[in-house]
């Protein structure tokens, strides 16, 4: 795990002089306020289809069997669904068209300020401080416009989140552009545009590695055995209705499944002096930049079904991204859907160029936390009381602290291991259930960002927790206060 480009990718440093020199320019931004500004005119006819399809699913779905019960002929039956789906879609563009003309943002040196509201008006603003990632989102029938929602994630927990929906392409581009260089401290001249980081892309997800991996997940295995499951019991029944009665359930699981592969297709890792840079989406294409410093935590897993095939999972924890949830959550927060170690250490070399090993291999330590066992790397086991209450795997529970950040490994039949940087940590903390009380044992959980990382150490001797505990406090008050400025370019 290196600094170092590859050698068949182009050098970051290899920029057009103007562009360095602004890039890296150590005085904060400068950026005009052009005043208020209006979202693209076509998002009304977008938002429409949505208000249309949701009203017209709750009434249909309450009322199919007095629909049915009409007995009305075909054609009036015809004409009557035909004409309620344009009352809606008339109803629904004229809200829409109204809650447009009430929505308006305004971007600024400091925030970016966005008003909106019919009946209840409401006013947001987002420190450029505090932003941790901007995503530029490309839906399938916004595309058809050439037209992309910019959101904003800003620090903050549940509903920091700012849309900008929706932009023209180009104008997206620009703002995002012009965000992330006054995020970053970048000086920009007055009446000029701010420069486009270049990138160097890392990995990139091959479609086909990517739908075998979906199919030898553990959801598309059980997928598979209800519908076998299904089959038997509407052949036993000799009817259908086992799998009618199952069809919402079925469905949902199909629709989950292909989610993953269609919100992981073309999955691109690119590196930037703006940060890190994502791309994937089939249907819905999405650009992610997450500045850096911003990834909070980290955890790497590979289930069993993936061991032969040595591939890897990477999410993270990201502030902007704490307030959301389910899908979602898992398509903001995947750092690599699947990956083999050689990617996995050029990610990791992206958001955590240094653990601070010393002359030790980066990659040789993550690999004893992703397969070893024991004091396999330098990792402290827990002790042996723990195989009453983790008896599979317990020996690969264990954890290291280096100089730059803290790993916590365990699981055995999905192996995981969890990656915090001291700078990163916001409190720490020991717990201890009945049962580890009677056996001598307690846990320490480090608290990061609300997300998907849950970073903890399981089954500890209590002298050993309270040690760890004291230890790590001090290094991450010592980290916090030697970390950078929030506006990374700036001196």
């Amino acid at each position: 795990m290196t600094d170092e480009p590859r050698t068949d990718e182009p050098a970051l440093e290899v920029l057009p002089a103007e562009v360095a020199a602004r890039l890296d320019a150590p005085t904060r931004a400068v950026l005009t306020d052009p005043g208020w500004r209006r979202l693209h005119p076509v998002t009304p006819v977008l938002r429409a289809w949505k208000v249309v399809a949701a009203v017209l699913a709750v009434v249909v779905g309450q009322n199919v069997d007095n629909i049915v019960r009409l007995d009305l002929p075909g054609w009036i039956l015809t004409l009557s669904i035909v004409g309620g789906i344009l009352l809606l879609a008339i109803v629904g563009a004229g809200y829409s068209a109204l809650a447009w003309r009430k929505t308006r943002y305004r971007i600024d040196a400091e925030a970016v300020h966005v008003e909106h509201g019919i009946l209840w008006r409401q006013q947001r603003r987002a420190q450029l401080d505090r932003l941790q990632a901007v995503d530029v989102v490309r839906p399938l029938l916004g595309r058809l416009f050439g037209l992309a929602e910019l959101r904003l994630e800003v620090a903050g927990g549940s509903g920091s989140k700012v849309s900008l929906a929706y932009l023209k392409e180009e104008e997206a581009q620009r703002v995002r552009n012009a965000l992330l260089a006054a995020s970053a401290g970048v000086v920009v001249a007055e009446g000029e545009d701010a420069p486009e980081a270049p990138q160097r892309e890392v990995v990139e997800v091959p479609p086909t590695r990517l739908l075998l991996s979906t199919l030898r997940s553990g959801l598309t295995i059980w997928m598979v055995l209800v519908l076998v499951g299904l089959g038997v019991g509407c052949w036993f029944a000799q009817s259908l209705t086992p799998l009618f009665g199952s069809f919402a359930a079925v469905l949902g699981v199909v629709s989950t499944v292909w989610q993953r592969f269609s919100r992981g297709f073309n999955f691109t890792v690119a590196d930037s002096p703006d940060g890190l840079r994502l791309s994937h989406g089939l249907l819905e294409q999405r650009s992610q930049t997450v500045p850096p410093g911003r990834v909070q935590a980290l955890r790497i897993t590979q289930p069993l079904l993936w061991r032969s095939a040595g591939w890897w999972r990477v999410e993270v924890n990201v502030a902007g991204y704490s307030g959301e949830s389910g899908s979602a959550s898992e398509q903001s927060t995947t750092l690599l859907p699947v990956g083999t170690v050689e990617e996995l250490g050029l990610v990791l070399a992206i958001v955590l160029p240094d653990l601070g090993t010393g002359e030790e291999s980066p990659l040789e330590v993550v690999r004893a936390g992703l397969t070893g066992t024991g004091t396999d790397g330098g990792f402290t086991p827990v002790p042996r009381a723990a195989r009453w209450l983790d008896p599979v795997s317990w020996r690969r529970r264990g954890y290291r602290v280096t100089e730059h950040a803290f790993l916590s490994r365990n699981g055995r039949l999905v192996r995981g291991l969890d990656v915090v940087p001291h700078a990163r940590t916001q409190s720490l903390g020991v717990a201890q259930g009945p049962l580890q009380r009677r056996l001598g044992l307690a846990s320490v959980v480090l608290h990061s960002t609300p997300g998907r990382v849950k970073p903890r150490v399981d089954h500890l001797d209590p002298a050993t927790a309270a040690r760890l505990l004291t230890e790590q406090s001090l290094r991450s008050r010592a980290a916090r206060a030697g970390s950078g400025p929030e506006r990374w370019m700036t001196t």
